[in-house]
């Protein structure tokens, strides 16, 4: 009965997750710079805030944020900051040896706690998630679908969400194409600074609609 409302909620949610964000960004820069393990970790980090916004959009907690600009402001100001300061870390990365054995060690220095805080905190804070997930409970999934099927959507969400980054996280740590980026060295980490920046200023003049 609610297989068409589903299939439309995973097309919605399957575009918006593939778009290049700041979880990307941060997953990648992690899966890179720290290996498999780190950006795993960060991956399941995004995936599990999915469940913050899928909690307050049924509580009804985000319809409050959204017609808030004080507490979205307050949002959008603590997700910008974040973002620059994990852009303004990476900027200030040093060269470092491109060697295959510094890739081991440096995949070693990342903590699964650190790694899953990151993609947590970049996924939680970020507004235009909680606006997405507001629209997606409020508008395409009916009101009078059953509060377990909803409940249901979310998992999947952030099942999904998981699923596809972890995917990222696999692709971005594979040895080869870390001992690519490697031999760029600190550049790559720099410009995944500037990317970060730039994604932190874009989202500190984000007006609420």
């Amino acid at each position: 009965m609610y297989w068409t409302e589903f299939l439309t909620v995973a097309l919605i949610h399957l575009l918006a997750v593939a778009s290049p964000g700041p979880d990307f960004a941060v997953v990648v820069r992690e899966a890179v710079t720290h290996g498999r393990r780190a950006g795993t970790w960060t991956a399941l980090g995004v995936g599990s805030a999915i469940f913050l916004h899928v909690g307050y959009s049924l509580l009804g907690i985000g319809l409050i944020v959204s017609q808030s600009i004080v507490l979205f402001n307050a949002l959008k100001w603590l997700a910008a900051a974040y973002l620059l300061y994990i852009g303004y870390k990476a900027l200030r990365a040093q060269p470092a040896k491109p060697a295959t054995e510094d890739l081991h060690k440096e995949a070693g220095i990342r903590t699964a706690r650190g790694a899953f805080t990151s993609g947590f905190v970049t996924n939680g804070l970020n507004p235009k998630a909680t606006l997405f997930f507001l629209s997606l409970f409020t508008v395409v999934i009916n009101p009078h679908t059953p509060l377990a099927i909803q409940a249901g959507y979310g998992i999947y969400l952030a099942v999904a969400t998981a699923i596809w980054f972890c995917l990222v996280a696999m692709l971005f740590s594979q040895q080869r194409v870390r001992a690519g980026f490697a031999r760029m060295g600190h550049w790559f980490d720099r410009m995944m600074g500037v990317v970060l920046i730039a994604i932190g200023v874009k989202l500190a003049f984000t007006e609420m609609h």
